[in-house]
C-alpha cells in the first residue's frame, strides 16, 4: 500500500497469489484506517513516538516506513520466513522517487498509474522472491 499524507490510497497491489483478492472499497478502507490508527498512535504514544512502524501477530508481519512528507508506505508478509521488509521498503521508495515523483505528468497526492513504476516494482519482487 502507498497512502498519502491525507489518509488516501494511492497504490495498491497484491505480491502473492496467497493474498486476499480484495474489492477497490476495501482497499481504500484498509489504507485510510491504518493511517488514522498511525496517526492516533503517532499522539498517545506515552513517548514521542512517529507512529506504527511494525506490527507482528502469529499470522502476519506489517511494516510501514514514512516518509518526511507523510507518504506511507505499508508492505505486508506472512511472518515465517519473511525477508528484510525495512530494505524492501526503502527500494520501494527509492523506485517511487525515480519513476513517479520525477514523473512530469503526476500530480501529487494522486492515484499513481506509471507504467514504469509497476515494471521496476514488479522486477525489485522478482528478485526478493527468489
Amino acid at each position: 500500500l502507498i497512502v498519502n499524507r491525507s489518509g488516501s490510497l494511492v497504490y495498491n497491489q497484491n505480491l502473492s497469489k496467497d493474498a486476499p483478492n480484495l474489492e477497490i472499497n476495501d482497499w481504500l478502507r484498509l489504507g485510510s484506517t491504518f493511517h488514522g490508527l498511525h496517526e492516533i498512535s503517532s499522539q498517545v504514544a506515552p513517548v514521542p513516538s512517529s507512529g506504527i512502524q511494525r506490527i507482528e501477530t502469529d499470522n502476519m508481519y506489517l511494516e510501514c516506513l514514512q516518509t518526511l512528507t507523510g507518504t506511507k508506505f505499508v508492505v505486508t508478509a506472512r511472518p515465517q520466513g519473511n525477508p528484510n521488509l525495512t530494505g524492501i521498503l526503502k527500494a520501494i521508495y527509492g523506485i517511487y522517487a525515480d519513476y513517479v515523483l520525477k514523473n512530469p505528468f503526476y500530480e501529487m497526492d494522486m492515484p499513481i498509474r506509471c507504467d514504469l513504476f509497476n515494471k521496476h516494482l514488479n522486477a525489485m519482487f522478482a528478485r526478493v522472491a527468489r
